[in-house]
């Protein structure tokens, strides 16, 4: 442990956002059930890609709202949780401003709005494969007890 405790002290803080982010996406069954793609993380910052696909759409042949809201949960947080703390959502909100398309690939991208104490705001966009936002996402974030990638045998995330 002294050595992988060494290494983490020896990453910039955006190279530890990058490394908390793939540690998470190995055990997150559900960014990989919809093959979101991890395209950039930095502290406090992600930005992943999801194509929609013809199971992902509604009635509507659009893109299912709850595809889209999984997509920005996703982006939030791994931003949210890249101070290698573990931190989970308080709260969140979406709007929905035009419609995902089937064959499109979507765009969420986090970024911190506010982090004081335990507690954090993070906007997502959401936009289309042409730059168009088709929604937005507000998460409030609260960190807890443990580490994504723990730093001695004691302390290990809660789960």
């Amino acid at each position: 442990m002294a050595n992988e405790n060494t290494a983490l002290e020896n990453l910039t803080p955006d190279e530890l956002a990058s490394r908390c982010a793939h540690t998470m996406y190995e055990s997150d069954w559900a960014a990989q059930a919809l093959d979101m793609k991890i395209l950039e993380v930095r502290e406090g910052y992600a930005r992943l890609s999801m194509l929609v696909r013809k199971d992902m759409s509604n009635g509507h042949a659009i893109c299912h709202g709850g595809m889209i809201f999984t997509l920005a949960d996703t982006a939030f947080a791994y931003s949210c949780n890249s101070y290698n703390k573990v931190t989970v959502a308080a709260g969140c909100n979406i709007e929905f401003v035009a419609p995902g398309k089937l064959g499109d690939t979507l765009i969420a991208e986090a970024k911190k709005v506010s982090l004081t104490g335990r507690s954090g705001i993070y906007d997502v966009t959401i936009s289309d494969s042409s730059g168009q936002a088709i929604a937005h996402f507000r998460g409030k974030s609260r960190q807890i007890k443990g580490e994504i990638i723990p730093t001695d045998s004691t302390n290990v995330s809660d789960q």
